[in-house]
């Protein structure tokens, strides 16, 4: 009924040295078709997170699908992966990130993923969040709230079209 694997076995020695022996074809991937334009390649290193230092202050909001970690002041809302707030760090606005991880000041709106304020971290407004962390030593002075989706605003999903009205004769 079972047998047995032949994938740790050495492979079987030929008596013809001019003739090596023939891979299992189960064993070896189909090639692609010649007209497919699928190339194998390394996977893409992740870049490293966007630092804006101490001396920096922004006016704006930051947008980005990777990491960003803010020393300095930024008066704007933000959007990213993974942001980490420094210590010296000021933001005022609203952040939404799949994680955030505060250790200095936000005023505004926190949505996330997951959501950590360390013991230097100090926020004032609201957390959305999916898993939330408080150490000892926080600050926060808002509003706390579990979602499944916290990425996303209520009432954020597209609005359907209405057509406009038909010109009165």
């Amino acid at each position: 009924m079972f047998s047995k694997s032949k994938i740790n076995e050495p492979a079987p020695k030929s008596t013809d040295p001019a003739k090596p022996a023939a891979p299992d074809a189960s064993a070896i991937p189909a090639a692609p078709a010649k007209g497919s334009e699928f190339k194998a390649s390394a996977p893409k290193a992740k870049p490293p997170a966007s630092v804006l230092s101490s001396d920096l202050h922004i006016t704006g909001n930051l947008k980005t699908t990777g990491d960003i970690q803010v020393e300095g002041t930024v008066e704007g809302d933000i959007r990213a992966h993974l942001l980490t707030v420094g210590e010296s760090a000021t933001i005022k606005g609203e952040v939404i990130a799949d994680d955030v991880v505060v250790n200095g000041r936000i005023v505004g709106r926190v949505r996330g993923l997951k959501v950590r304020l360390t013991s230097t971290a100090r926020v004032e407004g609201d957390i959305i969040h999916k898993t939330i962390a408080i150490e000892s030593g926080a600050h926060f002075e808002g509003s706390v709230q579990r979602q499944d989706d916290p990425l996303t605003k209520k009432g954020d999903a597209p609005a359907l079209k209405k057509p406009a009205p038909a010109p009165q004769a």
